[in-house]
């Protein structure tokens, strides 16, 4: 008849080093978990507010920007500004990568008077690499031009995204992409046009906004607490083989 283990054994027997890893290991998956189910109510309010702006009328470009210059978010409202000469204005092309092809997004200078900003960069639409055809360049030229568009911030790079330079632009960087235009005092946002700035192109086409925004994050939140789930399973099946042994 065996001896029952002593409290020493038992303590011996326990897998503290095990425990210990599990818990720092479930605590790291359930907020994985939780942080997700805060992206996911962030992006389930953007994507109304964007909707909602897909269906806004325009306003005055004005007003929205003195609301920016008091530190108030109006990513994505929706705005129309008359900019001289913009059709025949100076560019850049930055790096793009849409519905599969590649090309570039032309960027240029809407200057701008009685506004907290001295202008805004117009992104004028993207063209595919397949295409060779530009807008003229002709700065003496001001046949204003009706813009309507939806204001967006720059969008951020990352590790693999190459740094912006002179002639070879990878992100709507305002600063340096307004140095190169010359352009004063811009806003730091960009004004994403939805209308044809230049229709004699049919190549140039104006992209404002992603078709779609993808919203996973309750997928992920699901997963990571599964694997806690699972992490929590295997921790207990292994506990009980260790102590009955």
């Amino acid at each position: 008849m065996s001896e029952a283990a002593s409290p020493a054994e038992e303590r011996r027997d326990f897998p503290v080093g095990m425990t210990v890893a599990t818990v720092i290991a479930l605590a790291i998956l359930i907020a994985l978990g939780a942080w997700q189910l805060q992206r996911l109510k962030w992006k389930e309010s953007l994507l109304a507010h964007v909707f909602a702006v897909q269906h806004a009328s325009a306003q005055a470009l004005e007003y929205p920007l003195r609301e920016l210059a008091r530190g108030q978010d109006v990513e994505f409202t929706r705005v129309s500004v008359v900019c001289p000469g913009l059709a025949s204005a100076p560019y850049v092309e930055v790096y793009d990568l849409r519905d599969g092809q590649v090309g570039a997004r032309l960027v240029s200078v809407c200057p701008l008077t009685d506004e907290p900003y001295g202008s805004i960069l117009v992104d004028r639409g993207f063209i595919p690499d397949t295409s060779r055809a530009r807008p003229l360049v002709d700065p003496p030229d001001r046949t204003p031009v009706e813009v309507e568009g939806v204001l967006r911030k720059p969008e951020r790079g990352n590790f693999m995204t190459p740094k912006n330079r002179p002639g070879h632009w990878y992100t709507h960087e305002v600063a340096p992409i307004g140095r190169a235009l010359g352009a004063a005092a811009p806003a730091p946002l960009l004004l994403y046009a939805e209308n044809r700035i230049n229709p004699e192109i049919a190549a140039l086409r104006p992209a404002p906004l992603p078709v779609e925004i993808p919203n996973n994050h309750l997928e992920y939140a699901l997963t990571w607490f599964g694997l806690a789930g699972a992490l929590a399973g295997v921790y207990l099946a292994a506990l009980v083989k260790r102590l009955r042994g």
